[in-house]
């Protein structure tokens, strides 16, 4: 698992009380590899393991952002994977618009807030964690409808736009990641249809087969993870670890 990182690393995952954020942290605790793994959501996630910590942070508030960093207290960070993403939000009355008529703009700030601004924040206060000459590897979800070229279905605006937000940011930060340090790669990854909270309602016409468990999507991601260099830093793969048209 990940070969690229040293034994006894250090990750975090954040989105942690998610389906594809818990089983990341599974897959990675049922790993003698790890040393350190940072689970962080809104809820303090628990794991009977003494590898195990688990953080209750809103990391969509600054200072919740900069707790986080304080956490690691100057040790560097191996792996950084950010599973955190929205696509509806009932409470707020926010659902995918099936036409432009439907587009509202708190919604697309929203999700902007949520898809986009809120890793390129973590990336900017992790900063420190990252710079060095240890590998780092940065995974954080995308989705294959954030991508330009392959949209020939339209709707879905705010999210579409939003992942596609995400992309360009995480590919400038990949630029400058680069120069702080030699043996960064990021990676954004599409884990496919997952059997999820946030596909829960648009489940009923995707195939059994191409309906994923967590557990599969997190073993997969983190194999195409392990199959990337600091030379594919800044590119965009799918579960299957092929490539994705921005």
């Amino acid at each position: 698992m990940l070969a690229q990182l040293p034994d006894g690393f250090t990750a975090v995952i954040t989105g942690a009380g998610g389906g594809i954020g818990g089983a990341v942290i599974d897959a990675l605790l049922a790993s003698p590899r790890p040393g350190r793994v940072i689970g962080v959501g809104r809820r303090a996630p628990h794991r009977d393991d003494p590898r195990f910590e688990g953080l209750a942070l809103a990391l969509d508030d600054s200072q919740q952002r900069i707790a986080l960093a304080a956490h690691l207290e100057g040790a560097p960070l191996h792996l950084l994977f950010n599973t955190i993403g929205m696509l509806h939000d009932e409470a707020r009355g926010i659902h995918p618009e099936k036409r432009l008529d439907d587009l509202e703009p708190a919604a697309l700030a929203r999700l902007f807030e949520i898809n986009a601004t809120l890793p390129a924040m973590l990336l900017q206060v992790l900063q420190p964690a990252f710079k060095g000459r240890h590998p780092t590897l940065v995974a954080s979800l995308s989705a294959r409808v954030g991508s330009i070229e392959d949209n020939r279905l339209g709707g879905w605006y705010a999210y579409r736009a939003s992942k596609a937000a995400h992309n360009m940011l995480m590919r400038a930060a990949a630029v400058e990641l680069r120069r702080l340090n030699r043996d960064s790669t990021v990676v954004c990854l599409h884990p496919g249809t997952t059997d999820t909270a946030l596909s829960a309602p648009f489940q009923a016409r995707v195939p059994k087969e191409k309906l994923f468990t967590p557990a599969f999507v997190a073993e997969r991601l983190l194999a195409v993870l392990g199959e990337r260099t600091p030379e594919e830093s800044g590119s965009f793969y799918d579960w299957a670890g092929e490539p994705v048209a921005w």
